[in-house]
């Protein structure tokens, strides 16, 4: 697509061309755009809700501000209310807290998984036992 064709295209979407795009080399704004029409704003198995609050986790965790007061307000703007916007910050500071002390002590990856597929065997046996 011809790159006029594309900051139309997003005019149209947005309501704006916004600048970062704008800035971004020919090539990459193209397919930033692509991947952001047929994917992030598009309807998928995920709804647009959830992709939000994970980019609202993600964007916490690299400490970009840019991407945190986007994905904020297009989790709001997708019905996300201001709780289910701290879940997703907190589950993002949990996931680098743990991240963290498991990189930095080299916890050895095999006896990791071992360990992680006998919790949710057992977490998911005694959940059905439960149920019953």
């Amino acid at each position: 697509m011809a790159i006029n064709d594309t900051y139309r295209e997003i005019e149209q979407t947005l309501g704006q061309m916004p600048e970062w795009i704008r800035q971004m080399p020919e090539g990459g704004a193209n397919g930033f755009w692509g991947m952001a029409r047929d994917f992030w704003l598009a309807d998928t198995r995920i709804p647009n809700k959830y992709k939000e609050l994970i980019g609202v986790a993600v964007s916490g965790a690299t400490r970009c501000k840019y991407c945190t007061l986007f994905h904020t307000e297009a989790a709001r703007l997708f019905g996300a209310s201001d709780e289910e916007i701290s879940e997703a910050s907190f589950m993002g500071s949990l996931t680098m807290m743990g991240s963290t002390f498991i990189n930095a002590q080299q916890i050895d990856y095999e006896q990791f998984r071992q360990e992680t597929l006998s919790i949710v065997r057992y977490v998911k046996d005694h959940s059905h036992a439960q149920a019953a």
